[in-house]
């Protein structure tokens, strides 16, 4: 190894795929303007798809709020999920099998397991295929879709600029950011989405891309669909127990709480199960398809005829939005709805839909708070309990207990809604719903996919100590240097030196080859093997900035240099090594 110059170690250089903070964050914004025009276009290719299915028109005017009218086909529109299923299936059977489910899955894998690698294709086909899935009828959210997307792209331009595998992956997060953002209208949601999913690392240098590629991308999408929030909520009188809140309330919220704990964890059960029962049929995936695709059809269909609304087709904006302006209130009907829209998505997952669980959960969670609300103010009338209220609260406790993400539940409840008056009670319910998922079940309804694959993903976080430790503080020292000329002939004269040896520095004439272990007494009687290549670094450095240079360059170990020395044999004090790194962050786990 050639001596390093004086500037290569107090800014040791990159290699070709290092870009700043500045330029990280210009292709951050890149990426939030990118997933908000993706965004658009869905939410448009949704319409259309959804118009032509339901309405026999081409058009790009479609609220997913407002109840789709019946059909001017009659029954023949049981047939609409079945046709678009299985241009889906041929879409994601031929060209991108990652795109079929609910895609947050497959980009939580890309970021831990693959580098940030999101194939180009996915981005194309999952736009389609959950577009189809969505406008056919299928019971599927767009937001996954959308995570899928904006982290492709995330992925596609991070490895365009031949960005490092952190900035790659923080990148695939910002997209995946982006895309709830310019989707919901919900940019603090977005970006704590982003952090407690899908950012391996929570710091500046990753949450400044995160939060600008999302607010780029709320921007666009506000350009297009406007600043109102995703829900309407009916302006209605809170009884006094809410209005200041009383304590001798709060055992009520954590009763429903675990209530929506065990209805999260029901919806992970039941999703997960039907898809097991399609795959273990042996059958025509095409058959299997078609038959799902045709429940699902006949199930909306019969309830358009009985409640002159599909209900449990497509996103149930529509119905969400009826429960959340009072429209629906009848705790009976609203637990039907309940179950319903769960077995609905289970199949539609199961028959192989493209498309997201987080507007199913929002359904559920507004079906199961509306029913608990409006049971209480049928057993209580005089208290002047509401439906909406809890079923504002339901929303968050699902979403939350089902996709473990508790923080970004409450604050994209608030953001969807515009309503922050029951922020105490969302808290209580979804932290106990949280709670309760987890003692049933570790796994959410993300990780358990990944987990059946043996690919564990991470769900605490935790700072740990040794990052910031000295270098001076694990070095071993060096007792000599060493000529490779005047070592034993065939370059190791005994491995086995024992724990109490030490380390010399081994040179080549000017050039610096490796370390060896020796024995401080007689260096040149007793050696290990050549430790090779090493480099240079400071007593005075951070741990974490060594662990980052022997990472870059492949460092078996570093020379420590005094203050200010120059990086030559004779001036170096000790040796740090990759067994001294890890029993520093062994010691610390164990702490």
């Amino acid at each position: 190894m050639t001596d390093t110059t004086t500037s290569d170690l107090v800014n040791p250089p990159s290699d070709n795929r290092n870009v700043s903070i500045i330029a990280l964050s210009i292709i951050a914004i890149g990426i939030g303007v990118v997933t908000g025009i993706g965004a658009i276009v869905l939410r448009y290719l949704i319409s259309v798809i959804h118009d032509f299915f339901f309405l026999g028109i081409f058009s790009f005017d479609y609220d997913a709020n407002i109840p789709t009218p019946p059909a001017p086909y009659g029954p023949l529109v049981i047939l609409a999920p079945v046709v678009g299923g299985a241009i889906v299936l041929w879409l994601v059977r031929r060209f991108a099998p990652e795109a079929k489910g609910h895609g947050v899955p497959e980009v939580m894998d890309a970021i831990y397991y693959r580098g940030g690698h999101i194939r180009p294709q996915v981005v194309l086909v999952k736009s389609l295929a959950s577009a189809l899935s969505i406008g056919s009828g299928a019971s599927v959210g767009r937001e996954g879709p959308i995570i899928q997307i904006g982290s492709g792209i995330g992925s596609v331009l991070g490895r365009m600029f031949r960005l490092r595998s952190w900035q790659v992956i923080t990148m695939v997060a910002a997209g995946a950011g982006a895309g709830i953002a310019a989707t919901f209208n919900t940019p603090l949601g977005a970006v704590l989405f982003a952090v407690e999913l899908m950012l391996p690392e929570f710091s500046a240098r990753t949450l400044l891309p995160v939060v600008l590629a999302t607010g780029t991308a709320t921007y666009v999408g506000r350009a297009a669909f406007g600043i109102e929030p995703a829900f309407l909520v009916a302006a209605h009188n809170r009884p006094d127990v809410f209005v200041p809140l009383s304590v001798d309330m709060l055992p009520l919220y954590v009763i429903f709480g675990l209530l929506a704990g065990v209805a999260a964890w029901l919806f992970v059960k039941v999703l997960y199960r039907t898809e097991d029962l399609f795959d273990g049929w042996k059958a025509n995936p095409y058959l299997k398809n078609a038959l799902g695709m045709l429940s699902l059809g006949i199930l909306f269909y019969v309830l358009l005829l009985t409640t002159g609304q599909y209900h449990t087709e497509s996103v149930g904006y529509a119905t969400i939005e009826a429960v959340l302006t009072g429209q629906l209130a009848a705790p009976g009907f609203l637990l039907l709805l309940f179950v319903l829209k769960m077995i609905a998505t289970s199949v539609s997952l199961g028959a192989g839909a493209s498309g997201g669980v987080f507007s199913p959960s929002l359904f559920l969670g507004a079906m199961l708070g509306g029913a608990f609300g409006g049971a209480l103010d049928l057993m209580f009338p005089h208290l002047g309990f509401h439906s909406v209220t809890f079923a504002l609260i339901g929303m968050a406790g699902i979403v939350g207990a089902s996709t473990g993400a508790a923080i970004t539940s409450i604050m994209m409840l608030f953001e969807m809604t515009g309503d922050y008056t029951i922020t105490v009670a969302a808290i209580i319910a979804v932290v106990c719903a949280v709670g309760v998922r987890r003692w049933l079940s570790e796994d959410d309804i993300y990780t358990t996919k990944l987990s059946r694959r043996g690919h564990h993903i991470p769900r605490e976080s935790r700072s740990h100590s040794f990052s910031i430790r000295r270098i001076r503080e694990l070095m071993m020292p060096a007792v000599a240097v060493l000529e490779k000329s005047d070592l034993g002939s065939s370059g190791v004269v005994d491995t086995e030196l024992g724990a109490e040896r030490v380390y010399a520095v081994v040179t080549e004439g000017r050039h610096v080859v490796g370390i060896v272990r020796v024995h401080p007494e007689d260096p040149t009687k007793r050696h290990g093997p050549i430790i090779a290549p090493v480099g240079y670094a400071q007593e005075s450095s951070f741990l974490q900035s060594a662990m980052t240079l022997m990472a870059d360059r492949d460092h078996a170990a570093l020379l420590v240099l005094p203050e200010k020395a120059m990086p030559r044999a004779e001036n170096v004090i000790g040796v740090l090594t990759r067994d001294a790194i890890a029993a520093s962050v062994l010691r610390d786990y164990r702490s």
